[in-house]
Order: C-alpha cells, then structure tokens, then sequence
C-alpha cells in the first residue's frame, strides 16, 4: 500500500473530491481526518470509510475554514492525536458571474475560503510538520481557472492562481524541511459543486474546449494526490499538475 500508516487530513472531505481523495488514501493504507463545515456530511464520509476499513476508523471534525480561530481550534485537536504526514486542501467553493456583476461579498467570501482559508491551514500543518520533523506532503487544490482567463470566474480564478502561487513559494521555503508542497488543477468535474455552478451553457462550453469531451470525475483527481502523497513523488516539488482532459492544452473557457 502506497500510503500505509500515514496520517492524511482532507479539508472539504464531505463530498466531491474531497471525498474521492479520502476514499482512495484510506484504499492505500492511510488513516483519514476529514475537515469540512458540513458536519452531518463530514461523518458521512467517515462511516462510509468504516464500512471498508474498520481496523483504521476515519475521524471528522466540522470547521468553518472562513475563520482562523475554526482553523487553529480544529488543528489542535487534530494535531493533539498524533503527526500529520499528509494535508490535501480540497475545501472550496465555486461561482460563475461576470466580472461587472461579481459583487465584494462573493470576492471576499471567496478569498476567505479559497485562499486564506488554504493559507492558513497550511501553514499551520507546515508549523507542526517543522517542529515535529515530519518530512511531509502538503497538497493544494487549484484549477485550471487559476491559469487562464476563463470567463465569469473572476472572484474564483483570481483565488485559485493565488493558490498556485502560495504552492510555489511553499515548495521553495519548505524543502530544506523536507517537506514537499504541491497543486493539483483540476479541469471540469463532476462533482455537487459543478452541479450547482454550472449551467446548460457552461457545461456545452467547457465541453467544446475540452479536448477529452467530458467532465472529469473526483476519482480521477484523487489518483492524482495519492500519487503526489506517496513515495513515488518524492523528487517531485512545486509542481501544479492539470488533471483536465487536455484543457490547459487547447485554450480558453468563454462561456
């Protein structure tokens, strides 16, 4: 097993690819932490683990990833159990609207979320990671949207390339640590969020400019971070690796 006994916490591990990553870590060998505002959800997920690895139950605990005193009162309970050698930031969420119709409640809600909110659950693992001398893995979940000028994603996309920005200098300052940073952007997914955020349109637009032709699928994005988490990636640093269908190849959303 790729990820036996390590400890891997997941924000957003309720649904979508969140879930997914949970559910293939826990397939290699790893012990699951879930961390999601959704409690009811977040211990769905857990039970849904417990079905298949009982011997290693996964744990849930609820947090509002919006507020740094959420953050630090769910890392101390976490961190107060053991090492983290694995933290995937899957929490987010999601909008298409215009850039003239992008209100500052959404941005900021956004940033509060998408960018601050990985920010500091990063760097408070990073923080344990470096006292504890846990040569580990941080994984940040970006989007192609961070790196084109996809339409009506100007909250979004302005958020996720700053994802990918703070996955670089992380890699740069925490590598003498031994600690190894990087980003997975995904393309279209289908997931709860894209279900709700995407209309008929959307969706006919990303399928044109998606060379594979389909939404991808959580599963596909969590072999991704199974492999990033491993040993396999070991000399692998910095990297933001686009799971999209080709997308990042081809061109730009409009639509």
């Amino acid at each position: 097993m790729r990820l036996a006994e390590k400890r891997v916490l997941i924000t957003g591990g309720a649904s979508g690819i969140g879930r997914a990553i949970a559910h293939a870590c826990q397939h290699e060998g790893a012990h699951i932490v879930l961390v999601d505002r959704d409690e009811a959800g977040a211990a769905r997920v857990a039970a849904e683990l417990a079905t298949v690895a009982g011997d290693r139950p996964a744990h849930a605990h609820a947090a509002d990833l919006a507020r740094e005193d959420a953050i630090a009162a769910v890392l101390d309970a976490v961190l107060e159990a053991g090492d983290i050698d694995v933290l995937v930031n899957s929490a987010g969420i999601g909008a298409t609207t215009p850039f003239l119709e992008t209100d500052v409640s959404l941005f900021d809600r956004m940033y509060a979320i998408n960018l601050r909110g990985t920010f500091l659950m990063a760097q408070g693992v990073a923080r344990a990671m470096v006292a504890r001398r846990v040569a580990g893995s941080i994984i940040n979940i970006g989007s192609v949207s961070g790196s084109r000028g996809n339409t009506g994603r100007a909250a979004y996309g302005t958020m996720k390339a700053g994802v990918t920005q703070l996955t670089r200098i992380m890699a740069v300052e925490l590598a003498c640590h031994g600690i190894r940073v990087n980003a997975i952007a995904p393309g279209p997914i289908e997931t709860p969020l894209t279900r709700d955020a995407h209309s008929a349109a959307t969706r006919r637009a990303w399928l044109d400019v998606v060379p594979a032709a389909r939404y991808g699928t959580p599963e596909e994005v969590a072999r991704a971070a199974v492999f990033l988490a491993g040993d396999e990636a070991t000399y692998i640093n910095g990297h933001v690796l686009d799971v999209d269908g080709g997308f990042m190849a081809a061109g730009v959303l409009r639509g």
